[in-house]
């Protein structure tokens, strides 16, 4: 299978071109700045502004399936007016640019991954959230929301879509997870603001097995929440990253000093989701890692 993956040089991008290439698939990355990204030897690099031109034209009309993650981290500093305009931006100008593509190929591709978020439903702070519970209303909501609906017409075109909203990837190299294990690193691990607001993860083996699932699935086609069905408070997942860490679990870090410290980003560590991967579950998607224990196990303890 051709699968072209924008935003293929970032954490999920790479494990997934890695994936795919073991099993002989030819991937494309479509990547801003094809001399200096860093990807596996086996993919192929084009450049966004290659993608309206002949050749991306040709190469975009033998594709088979389409990964969207491109967008601009949210965790990678404060969110300034100019920051959070490039979040939106780079998410809204991606699906657009992919969509104008797909509408000019010769032959367009069977099916389209979006990707998206937990922050779609907003601060949840009791009961479970499903692929059916309504979208929030703060900001992380708004992108999301944004996010999802650039790649809609894609649909119309005749194109399956399935969007993907993805819990916490946990890696002991990229995302949340390092900032977290240092204190408990230091024997100073707690739980952050309240500890009760949810956390919903997902191993990354996990992340990319259910993106080439649903790849390949033709029955997928919506909303999927990409997590583990078993979502914990914060104050639980510190617990049992404690546990798995054999560090004590002890001193808290109160709301208002990390809402001094990040201002809005904050809301990332302090607010959050029990989200449950219900479709993913009703399609028959079968997790290896469901609870963190194992998970955490696996990642920081695997020699």
């Amino acid at each position: 299978m051709h699968i072209l993956i924008s935003g293929g040089s970032g954490f999920i991008g790479t494990a997934l071109t890695d994936s795919l290439l073991v099993d002989g698939h030819h991937v494309v990355i479509l990547t801003r700045n094809p001399q200096r990204a860093i990807v596996n030897k086996g993919a192929q690099l084009i450049g966004w502004d290659e993608l309206g031109d002949p050749k991306g034209v040709d190469l975009l009309s033998q594709v088979e399936a389409v990964v969207n993650l491109a967008g601009e981290s949210i965790g990678a500093g404060r969110w300034t007016k100019g920051r959070k305009e490039s979040i939106l931006s780079s998410r809204v100008g991606a699906g657009k640019l992919l969509v104008e593509a797909i509408r000019k190929a010769n032959r367009r591709p069977k099916v389209f991954i979006q990707a998206s978020a937990a922050g779609y439903y907003g601060p949840c702070h009791a009961g479970p959230v499903t692929e059916t519970s309504p979208a929030g209303s703060d900001y992380l909501a708004e992108v999301c929301t944004a996010w999802e609906a650039s790649s809609t017409p894609v649909e119309e075109l005749g194109v399956r879509r399935a969007v993907i909203r993805t819990g916490v990837v946990l890696s002991k190299d990229e995302g949340p997870l390092p900032r977290m294990l240092l204190p408990f690193r230091l024997f100073v691990g707690g739980p952050l603001g309240s500890g009760k607001q949810g956390f919903s993860w997902i191993h990354p083996a996990d992340e990319v097995a259910a993106i080439r699932f649903l790849m390949e699935n033709e029955q997928a086609v919506g909303v999927f929440n990409l997590c583990s069905p078993n979502p914990l408070s914060n104050a639980d997942f510190g617990r049992t990253l404690a546990r798995v860490l054999k560090r004590p679990y002890w001193l808290p870090v109160p709301a208002f000093a990390l809402r001094l410290l990040l201002g809005g980003m904050s809301t990332l560590v302090l607010d959050g989701q029990f989200m449950i991967p219900a479709r993913l579950q009703e399609l028959g998607f079968r997790f290896c890692f469901e609870n963190a224990e194992s998970a955490l196990e696996d990642l920081l303890n695997k020699s």
